[in-house]
């Protein structure tokens, strides 16, 4: 990909240079300006030199919203879990965010010091690449989301992916993303035995303040110096 194919709003630390990247994927039917206004709220030591990058996704057809054309990762046939995927749109949206992986490591950020943000969406993606990487991320923020192609995880993940630190949070109340589709997703994480750290809140499919800090002191410690360096 040329430099001119990354679609993505950039927020670049102050001073240089960048030592640590966090590549944050939105939800369906959002884009890329979604979720920078929360950086400020993380509360992040601005010694860390942290650049985030939001990807906007492709526009397709969603076949669960009778075909509208929007933003989104990949399509949806359905919300149940044992409605079909779209395998051939994950598939390509993984290759798209390993793309931008390719790209921080050409700007000076080791993968070992880039970390996989997403919401809805953006964190079934997230999880997907984290968790399938020869050379692992320092970390996965998995927000309000699911396993996809969880059928698959024992025979693609691998040893790296699955000792990828990953934060997962979703709301007991979601009617997008059910509470108990999310619980599930990670309960076969855990049983693969991939560290998984695991809040909930009383909300819907959203993200609240509480949520944040605990994003903030996360990212803090997968992305501090010290950690970095031994990674």
């Amino acid at each position: 990909m040329s430099s001119n194919d990354f679609s993505a709003v950039e927020l670049e630390p102050h001073g240089a240079p960048c030592t640590a990247s966090v590549i944050w994927l939105h939800g369906l039917g959002a884009t890329g300006n979604d979720f920078p206004p929360i950086v400020p709220e993380l509360g992040l030591d601005p010694e860390l030199k942290v650049r985030f990058v939001f990807p906007h996704s492709p526009s397709i057809p969603i076949t669960i919203n009778g075909g509208l054309v929007m933003p989104g990762w990949y399509d949806i046939f359905g919300m149940e879990p044992s409605s079909p995927q779209d395998e051939p749109g994950i598939l390509s949206s993984h290759a798209l965010i390993e793309s931008y992986i390719e790209r921080e490591e050409r700007r000076g950020v080791p993968p070992e010091r880039v970390l996989l943000a997403g919401f809805s969406q953006g964190g079934a993606i997230a999880l997907h690449v984290g968790l399938r990487r020869a050379r692992p991320l320092a970390g996965v923020i998995a927000l309000s989301t699911y396993l996809v192609r969880g059928d698959r995880l024992a025979e693609e993940a691998t040893p790296g992916g699955l000792a990828t630190p990953i934060l997962m949070a979703h709301g007991t109340q979601d009617p997008m993303v059910v509470y108990a589709r999310g619980a599930a997703s990670r309960a076969s994480l855990v049983a693969a035995g991939v560290p998984v750290e695991w809040h909930e809140y009383p909300m819907q499919h959203e993200v609240c303040l509480p949520e944040i800090k605990v994003m903030g002191r996360f990212l803090g410690q997968r992305l501090g110096p010290a950690l970095g360096a031994d990674a």
